[in-house]
């Protein structure tokens, strides 16, 4: 039998049940997609008001994604903080944080703060790092202080021989 003598055969209710789980199946990704990508660009915006510095779209996904796993109401937060500014007209931190209502949504703007900052989710052992070499602390002795390596260069340069190495002392 062909593949469209089966289709010819079923009914009205078959068809449209066939029809409605094609289409879920198909929406079903691009749904989950679009939600990551409202929640990280809505990160972004409220990370923009509360850190006055261009920030790097890469790190805040990774950021954003930790939140989202550690707060069942990101997206609430975001928007009250989003809010919050724009009530006061404020384009940059000091002018709406005293408005943020003390607790879990200040704590939580904090928590972004020093997340860019820092560039890990806390000061603990296993914290998760977003990133070294762009938080916002490792700017301002970028050109002076190198990131910590094995190697005594820049960032994945393990080959360059930027530094002649001496012998050891024999004692």
């Amino acid at each position: 039998m062909k593949p469209h003598s089966q289709i010819a055969r079923m009914n009205r209710r078959q068809l449209f049940l066939l029809g409605t789980a094609a289409m879920l199946a198909n929406a079903m990704p691009s749904f989950t997609f679009a939600a990551t990508q409202d929640i990280e660009s809505r990160f972004m915006g409220a990370s923009q008001l509360l850190v006055n510095h261009d920030l790097s779209p890469a790190v805040g996904a990774r950021i954003a994604a930790f939140a989202q796993a550690s707060y069942p109401n990101l997206g609430d937060m975001l928007d009250r903080i989003t809010e919050t500014a724009a009530a006061r007209g404020a384009s940059r931190v000091e002018d709406f944080f005293d408005a943020i209502p003390e607790g879990e949504l200040r704590d939580f703007a904090f928590w972004v703060i020093s997340a860019w900052y820092t560039g890990s989710s806390s000061g603990d052992r296993d914290a998760t790092l977003f990133t070294y070499e762009e938080a916002l602390l490792y700017q301002p002795t970028i050109d002076m202080v190198p990131i910590p390596t094995f190697g005594f260069s820049a960032p994945n340069a393990w080959g360059n021989d930027l530094y002649p190495l001496t012998d050891l002392p024999r004692f």
